[in-house]
């Protein structure tokens, strides 16, 4: 049985404010051709369908146009909840869309009960963990003596390993998880799921499966041969930029985990930085190459640029992040004690412009400036 292992897809996500459903869609879809190409039996992924709740229904029609497209390709699809989705409506009419090879296992009290496969060599059971948050998981799986994420995702996997125990001799098994397993390299780009005590979980709690497909972490990894993250399909932060983005294609033959290989996956929009003044970044014919680039732009201008971002995206129409960072940082940091003490209002409010954009105010800006504090004063300007 040839499984493809993704997760994290966070459909809906934007990026500093950029819509990503065409690229999302793009990329995404793309996963039936490989289904195709490498004769794939079952797409997985491992939480995080969606990147909100409450998902808008633009991502919902854009998840289910790219899942229609798996399908048809041929693949059955296993998909567990992530800390980013709601469990309840993901798995809304779970029931009925199993009859059509969409399997949702969201129900913390079925994470025992897996999707069953038969392939040449007998059944697959692939488990489908949902992303247990340790509080409301412990009464849900009524042990409230449990005590945070190994607690609740060793529990998890003692069932599952029950239930594999009673299955028939050969069966090999799959364990989709949304989990922080330790060893794994976080981005900047996952939510926290450090509530209420420590998010990492050993990777012993996966022992005595064949497979188990991790998702929570954006960087493809591999923690042990048969441990690892898919990572996301997209990059969703500026320090994703050296992810070779990429899904696992795992092969299961009859003695269980016969091999796994990475699958490249396209890059719709590279990502990029840029440093230096404002003058020299818009007149340089070095940056060219960058113009359909998502950028991330530190200027280094000692004063601080009027109107930057609108400026550079002149040029480089897809820049999205900037940042002010004068060569040799400013005169001195901004400490309010410092700034205000001895000091009346109208030094306050200009030490305030210098501080902040790196230059004095001028005449006409101080003259603006003693206006706004007699208006508040309830004065005349002097």
């Amino acid at each position: 049985m040839r499984v493809l292992h993704t997760s994290d897809w966070h459909v809906g996500r934007t990026f500093h404010g950029r819509d990503l459903l065409t690229e999302q869609e793009s990329v995404l879809g793309g996963l039936a051709d490989l289904v195709s190409d490498e004769r794939v039996d079952v797409l997985v992924v491992s939480g995080d369908l969606y990147d909100r709740a409450v998902p808008s229904a633009e991502a919902v029609d854009t998840c289910a146009r790219v899942l229609g497209r798996v399908a048809a390709a041929g693949a059955k699809i296993v998909i567990t909840p992530g800390n980013h989705d709601s469990a309840a409506r993901l798995g809304a009419f779970g029931e009925f869309a199993a009859a059509g090879g969409l399997h949702l296992r969201t129900a913390m009290a079925n994470l025992h009960r897996p999707v069953l496969l038969d392939d040449a060599h007998g059944p697959v059971a692939i488990y489908g963990i949902p992303y247990l948050e340790p509080e409301p998981a412990k009464h849900a799986l009524g042990m409230p003596e449990l005590r945070g994420h190994p607690g609740v995702l060793g529990e998890a996997m003692r069932r599952v390993r029950a239930d594999l125990a009673e299955r028939p001799e050969g069966t090999r098994s799959v364990v989709l998880a949304h989990a922080f397993v330790i060893g794994g390299e976080e981005s900047d780009s996952e939510r926290t799921i450090a509530v209420g005590g420590v998010p990492y979980v050993p990777s012993a709690v996966f022992d005595g499966v064949d497979y188990a497909a991790l998702g929570h972490l954006h960087g493809p990894q591999t923690l042990a041969e048969h441990l690892r993250y898919s990572g996301s399909p997209l990059a969703y932060s500026f320090s994703e930029a050296r992810h070779r983005k990429s899904v696992w294609l795992v092969e299961l033959d009859a003695g269980g985990l016969a091999g796994v290989e990475r699958r490249a996956l396209p890059v719709p929009r590279a990502l990029g930085t840029l440093r230096g003044e404002l003058a020299d970044l818009l007149a340089d014919p070095a940056h060219d190459a960058l113009t359909e680039t998502f950028l991330s732009v530190e200027l280094t201008d000692h004063v601080r640029p009027i109107d930057a971002m609108r400026r550079l995206q002149e040029r480089f129409p897809h820049a999205v992040h900037l940042q002010w960072r004068p060569a040799g940082g400013l005169d001195r940091p901004l400490r309010y004690a410092d700034a205000v003490r001895g000091r009346d209002d109208d030094a306050v409010a200009c030490c305030f412009v210098t501080e902040t954009r790196g230059s004095a105010p001028t005449e006409a800006e101080r003259g603006l400036l003693r206006e706004a504090l007699a208006a508040v004063a309830g004065k005349e300007p002097e």
